[in-house]
């Protein structure tokens, strides 16, 4: 690459990033406001997030635990009745939600919970997983009961449909529904350009750039070369809308999340004789966490924080694609949903995690600096000199898949908002793309703030609307088990 053409390059990476880290520090200090609480920074948001979980699980009756083998015989295509409406069978729906969100947060996400939390924050990520299996049922349930059927066979559904409709319905208010449905698609489209596409490409294009020489590799600084190709495949896809992207999804993420989770399983039983102290470290660390800031609360807080970054609970997100699925049955999509955050919290995030703390990296000197899929590499380097090149194609394939379950969302989001024109979809798809390409340029520290302000934000309407909604979810719920004891309900196959 030609000495002018670096130069260039880097003016628009510095020139994106001098433009976009006020805006993003902004957005931050409002969403993620916090209050200190014996000296750790409570993030009220999380907070939000983490209550709802708990109350759905109660309020179900921990179907974490009741639900699991309904769910997979589901999966399996055991109750699927080709006749009914929708539009992607019960494996492609969850294929096509947990690719958006085992996505790059279960790689570079855990590592940042770990740099600054410690080892103990891995146990508070998978609770807060265990606990957002409740949320993603509840919000799951409803995408379908209050989902739009159009004449051509498609469909339309997640929290902005049942916030409009289902919070109108209940509480006779349709002004309030329309807002907090209005609120929503707007977070969504900024959630999707941020978490769902930027982090993505950023940290996909760190790790290509790691892996091809660092500092002197030839895309060092090109990194939206990078993005202009991320953003044609992207686009090469979503061009099909949902079909396209579930048939898509269904074959990347069981390839993906398999070698990912084998990779972690060779450095783990490579050092097997470690894996009782890094117990040891995450038990210890979460209940008495060294040199964090804020103690108990302090470590308490990043894993859960990262947990909902990763797993959406709550986000309302995941209700999209689930949306999408052939069943007469709503509740069906609420009990396959909870296999979401058992994938990707409390599997993948914890392989990434136990990878980490094994191999000591975490406690490297410069770890806090390394932070992201920089500092999951290094863990896996310790053991296999060439296992990053392993992560890179791992971490491109978890970014691809994410990014364009994300591009549905926000182009749902976008319908939902300017009436299902094909207009407005094109343009959605244009401007998701052009993301990438910014994503690709900028630093993490102003990427990963705006990610996770605009998927949080999400969480406020989302969550108002499942509390209103609840009684409404739960007898949907109750209804369903009961049509599965009596046989109403019967396997098909």
């Amino acid at each position: 690459m030609s000495t002018l053409g670096a130069t260039v390059a880097l003016s628009v990476d510095d020139t994106v990033s001098e433009y976009f880290g006020p805006i993003s520090d902004f957005i931050v200090s409002v969403v993620f406001y916090s209050v200190t609480i014996f000296g750790a920074e409570i993030s009220l948001i999380v907070v939000w997030l983490i209550c709802a979980a708990l109350f759905f699980t109660f309020w179900f009756g921990f179907p974490q635990l009741r639900g699991l083998p309904h769910a997979i015989n589901l999966v399996r295509g055991r109750y699927s009745d080709p006749e009914d409406a929708g539009e992607v069978s019960h494996f492609q729906a969850l294929a096509t939600a947990v690719s958006g969100t085992v996505g790059l947060g279960n790689i570079a996400g855990v590592a940042v919970a770990i740099s600054l939390g410690g080892p103990g924050a891995t146990l508070w990520m998978i609770l807060a997983g265990f606990l957002g299996m409740a949320s993603k049922m509840a919000e799951c349930t409803l995408g379908v009961m209050y989902r739009q059927e159009h004449a051509d066979g498609s469909v339309s559904g997640g929290p902005m449909y049942y916030l409009r409709d289902g919070v109108a319905k209940v509480t006779g208010n349709a002004r309030l529904g329309k807002f907090l449905a209005a609120f929503f698609a707007v977070c969504c489209i900024g959630g999707s350009l941020g978490g769902g596409n930027m982090f993505q490409a950023n940290q996909a294009t760190a790790q290509i750039v790691g892996v091809t020489g660092g500092d002197d590799s030839p895309f060092a600084d090109i990194n939206w070369v990078i993005g202009l190709v991320f953003a044609a495949a992207v686009g090469a896809v979503i061009i099909g809308g949902i079909k396209s992207i579930a048939r898509v999804t269904e074959k990347i993420v069981p390839f993906m999340a398999g070698t990912y989770v084998a990779a972690c399983l060779i450095v783990i039983v490579g050092s097997i004789d470690q894996v009782p102290g890094a117990f040891g470290d995450i038990i210890a660390g979460a209940f008495n966490p060294q040199s964090v800031a804020g103690g108990f609360l302090g470590v308490l807080m990043v894993g859960f924080q990262r947990a909902a970054f990763s797993n959406e609970a709550g986000i309302g997100s995941a209700s999209i694609a689930h949306s999408a699925v052939k069943t007469k049955e709503p509740a069906t999509e609420g009990f396959v949903a909870l296999l979401e955050p058992l994938i990707d919290t409390i599997v993948v995030c914890t392989m990434t995690a136990l990878t980490i703390v094994i191999t000591g990296a975490w406690s490297d000197p410069d770890a806090s600096e390394l932070g992201g899929v920089e500092l999951t590499s290094r863990a896996f380097e310790s053991v296999i000199p060439w296992f990053p090149n392993v992560l890179a194609v791992a971490v491109v394939l978890f970014a691809f898949s994410t990014m364009i379950s994300w591009s549905y969302y926000g182009m749902k989001a976008t319908g939902y908002l300017f009436g299902d024109s094909t207009t407005a979809e094109v343009v959605f798809k244009v401007v998701f793309c052009l993301f990438i390409v910014v994503g690709a340029a900028l630093s993490l520290d102003p990427v990963i703030g705006f990610s996770d302000s605009m998927i949080f934000s999400m969480s406020i309407a989302n969550v108002i609307g499942l509390y209103i909604l609840a009684r409404t979810v739960r007898n949907e719920v109750r209804s369903h088990r009961s049509k599965v004891e009596s046989g109403e309900f019967a396997r098909v196959k």
